[in-house]
C-alpha cells in the first residue's frame, strides 16, 4: 500500500512539474547588437547600444513579440575586423533573430559576407559607405549612403561661397572616410570649387595633430573639412584654430557627436556639421524617445543613439510582421516603409535607406539646423 501511494505521489508530482513547464514563459527572442565600445569610436558603439536598449524595453513593456520578450545580446567589435567577425559569429551561434550593427562602415564591410552566408539580417545604425550600397545581401541600414550625404555637404559649402577646400580623413575607418571624400570632391569641383589639399592619417591615442593642421592650412583654404570621429575632429579643430581664427571648419556626419562639442569647446564654435537627424524635432515619437533615454541613461541622445533606436525598431517591426516560412530579409523588403523616431523611412530593394541629412552649425555650444532636408 505504501509503495502504491509513493508511485501515485511521484506521478502527481511529475504532472505538476509538466504543467508548470508548459505554463512557463516562452523562450525570448534574441536580438544581437555589435559595435565598438572602446577607443575613440566608443561613443558610437555605446550610444547605439543604448538606443537599441530603449527600443527593446519599449516592446517588452507592450508584451514583446507575439508574447515573447526580446533580449538584447551585445558584443564589442573593438573596431578591429578580426574581432568584428568573431563577435558576429558568436551572435549567430547564439541564434539571434537579427543583428543591429555595426556602428562604423569598416566593421560592417568586414562582416557583411558572414551575415549574408548565414542568412542573418544585420541593420546598421550608422554605416554609410558606398561599398555597402546596391548589393543583394543581408545588410540593411537606417541612414542614407555616403554619396548622398557628402554631395549635400558639397552643395551647401558652395552656396556659402566656399571655393577652396582642404580635407583630412581618417584611414582607421577607410570604408567610410575615403568614400565620403570621393563623393564630396566630385560635385564640389564640378560646382566650381577646388580641393586644394587632401590629407590622410590613421587615428591612434598618441597622435598629435599640429603638423596635420599646418598641412591643412598650407594652401590657404577657405573651408577645412574633417572626416573623422568626434574626438579627433575636436582635436584637429583646436590645432587649426590655434593657427587660423577665421577659416571655416566643417565636419562630416561621423564627427557630429556630443563629444565634439564637449572636447572642442570654443574651437568648434561656428563649425558646420552634417547630421543624420533633427535634434529638435517635435514629433511625439521622438520626444517620447528622448524622455525615456534621459531617464534611463541620464544623458541626451546623440545621433548614434537615435539611429541605434531606429535600427532596433526596424528589426522589431519586421519580426512582428514576419510570416510563417518567410525569411526576415524578405519581410523587411516586402514592408519597404518604417515609422521611426523622426518619421517615415523607406528602403530600396537592396535595403539601402532613403533618408536625408541636416546641415547644422555649432552655436553657443549646441547644434543648430541651418539647412533642413
Amino acid at each position: 500500500m505504501r509503495a502504491i501511494t509513493g508511485r501515485v505521489w511521484r506521478v502527481a508530482l511529475l504532472g505538476v512539474l509538466l504543467g508548470v513547464a508548459s505554463c512557463s514563459a516562452p523562450e525570448p527572442v534574441k536580438l544581437g547588437f555589435v559595435g565598438g565600445y572602446s577607443g575613440r569610436v566608443a561613443d558610437l558603439g555605446i550610444d547605439g547600444r543604448n538606443g537599441a536598449t530603449i527600443a527593446v524595453e519599449e516592446v517588452n513593456a507592450q508584451g514583446g513579440i507575439h508574447g515573447r520578450r526580446v533580449e538584447l545580446v551585445d558584443r564589442n567589435d573593438e573596431q578591429d575586423p578580426a574581432h568584428a567577425r568573431r563577435a558576429v559569429e558568436e551572435l549567430i551561434g547564439l541564434k539571434v533573430a537579427a543583428i543591429v550593427g555595426h556602428t562604423t562602415s569598416a566593421m560592417s564591410v568586414a562582416t557583411v559576407e558572414t551575415v549574408t552566408q548565414q542568412h542573418v539580417v544585420m541593420v546598421s545604425p550608422t554605416s554609410t559607405a558606398d561599398e555597402l550600397s546596391g548589393r543583394d545581401d543581408y545588410f540593411f541600414r537606417v541612414v542614407a549612403a555616403t554619396r548622398f550625404n557628402a554631395a549635400r555637404n558639397a552643395s551647401y559649402y558652395l552656396s556659402r561661397g566656399f571655393r577652396r577646400a582642404a580635407v583630412v580623413y581618417d584611414l582607421n575607418n577607410r570604408a567610410y572616410s575615403e568614400s565620403w571624400y570621393k563623393a564630396f570632391v566630385a560635385p564640389f569641383e564640378a560646382g566650381g570649387g577646388k580641393v586644394v589639399s587632401a590629407l590622410t592619417y590613421t587615428s591612434r591615442p598618441d597622435l598629435h595633430f599640429s603638423t596635420l593642421a599646418e598641412g591643412l592650412l598650407a594652401k590657404s583654404p577657405d573651408v577645412v573639412v574633417i572626416v573623422a570621429n568626434g574626438v579627433d575632429t575636436a582635436l584637429i579643430a583646436q590645432q587649426v584654430r590655434k593657427r587660423s581664427p577665421t577659416v571655416q571648419l566643417a565636419s562630416a556626419e561621423w564627427g557630429g557627436t556630443e563629444k565634439l562639442i564637449d572636447m572642442g569647446g570654443s574651437a568648434v564654435e561656428g563649425m558646420l556639421v552634417s547630421q543624420y537627424y533633427d535634434r529638435y524635432s517635435n514629433r511625439a515619437a521622438f520626444i517620447a524617445f528622448k524622455q525615456r533615454y534621459r531617464e534611463r541613461f541620464s544623458d541626451e541622445p546623440g545621433f548614434a543613439a537615435v539611429c541605434g533606436y531606429d535600427a532596433a525598431k526596424m528589426v522589431i517591426a519586421g519580426l512582428m510582421e514576419q510570416r510563417p516560412q518567410e525569411d526576415l530579409k524578405q519581410t523587411l523588403l516586402r514592408m519597404g516603409h518604417f515609422e521611426l523616431s523622426q518619421g517615415p523611412m523607406a528602403i530600396d530593394r537592396f535595403g539601402d535607406a532613403k533618408r536625408t541629412i541636416y546641415i547644422t552649425a555649432i552655436r553657443n555650444g549646441r547644434y543648430e539646423v541651418v539647412l533642413p532636408p
